[in-house]
């Protein structure tokens, strides 16, 4: 008898391990559980829509024109407002910078910043927190009539430091390459400058070869008279979801074509960010930064994939 109830314990036991065990690989795998922006089947929930601020006590937020969507979508989110009815005193990313160094807002989201506006925030005594809140791509752009479809990283250097000026030097026809550019400070001039040429002395710009926004650097492209001869560069949101054109193509660089995925797993050979960016001064636990605990939340990122943009979470 002793020994038939020593055997029921120990079957007891051994099915309360197993079953412990179980219990244990279903809660510790369970997705939904480790991060709630995933239900079960491991599809994208439906974003919550429960309001965090009034529009009223929102921060203060400017931003790059590539990245106004962006800014919409997380204060249309985080209010609870639809996103036509939303208010903002925008301007691009200088101004923003400027505005910023100055107090006059408490957030910007934007590209890097360039030396000069460094320089500026150095004298104004305010010290810059960059934080990245989402992945981009630095890109370049060409006519789809132009034959050529990659370029090294090395061959872009040479063209815009004038080392290289036909298309046939890099497997396209025999025309002289138009090198555009962007003006010095713009946000894509700056990554230009950062991502690309790190050091190596750009070409001036002629006034041919001269946009002052990202819109018009591309509709030259698409239609100027020698627009299958011209190169120009953007970011990747900007271009292919703010501004696309029919007629213009990105180009791969060094074999690897900038898409959702190459940028995400950091494939694309000229990856970047676009950030946020503070007075490293703000407090803890102030309204500023619960804002930006808010955006690189799981609520946060997956509202900047549905507005198209990449996340720096996966």
């Amino acid at each position: 008898m002793k020994k038939t109830l020593s055997i029921v314990v120990i079957i007891l036991i051994v099915c309360a391990i197993i079953g412990g065990c179980v219990w244990s690989y279903f809660y510790f795998t369970d997705d939904s559980r480790i991060n709630p922006s995933r239900d079960n089947s491991g599809d994208d929930v439906v974003i919550s829509n429960e309001a965090l601020w009034s529009g009223e006590d929102y921060p203060k937020v400017d931003a790059s024109l590539a990245t106004q969507p962006l800014t919409d979508a997380f204060m249309a989110n985080f209010t609870a407002t639809p996103v036509e009815e939303i208010v903002t005193d925008y301007t691009n990313t200088h101004p923003a910078y400027v505005r910023l160094i100055d107090g006059e807002v408490d957030l910007i989201v934007v590209t890097q910043p360039s030396a000069e506006e460094l320089a500026l925030a150095k004298e104004k005594g305010v010290e810059l927190e960059v934080i990245p809140v989402v992945n981009e791509a630095f890109v370049f752009l060409a006519n789809v009539q132009n034959k050529v479809d990659n370029l090294s990283l090395e061959e872009i250097q040479k063209i815009y430091s004038g080392d290289i000026t036909n298309w046939n030097e890099v497997g396209g026809e025999d025309s002289k390459i138009i090198p555009y550019q962007r003006p010095t400070n713009s946000g894509s001039q700056t990554g230009m400058l950062a991502l690309v040429m790190k050091g190596v002395k750009m070409l001036e710009p002629v006034t041919e070869t001269f946009e002052e926004t990202m819109a018009g650097l591309i509709t030259a492209i698409a239609d100027y008279d020698n627009s299958k001869d011209a190169l120009g560069y953007s970011y990747y949101y900007y271009a292919t979801t703010m501004y696309s054109k029919e007629n213009v193509k990105l180009l791969s660089v060094n074999g690897v074509e900038p898409n959702f995925n190459t940028i995400q797993k950091g494939e694309y050979p000229i990856g970047t960010y676009y950030n946020i960016v503070i007075n490293a001064n703000e407090p803890e636990g102030s309204p500023v930064r619960q804002l930006v605990e808010a955006m690189l939340s799981p609520r946060g990122q997956a509202v900047a994939k549905e507005a198209g943009y990449v996340p720096v979470t996966k």
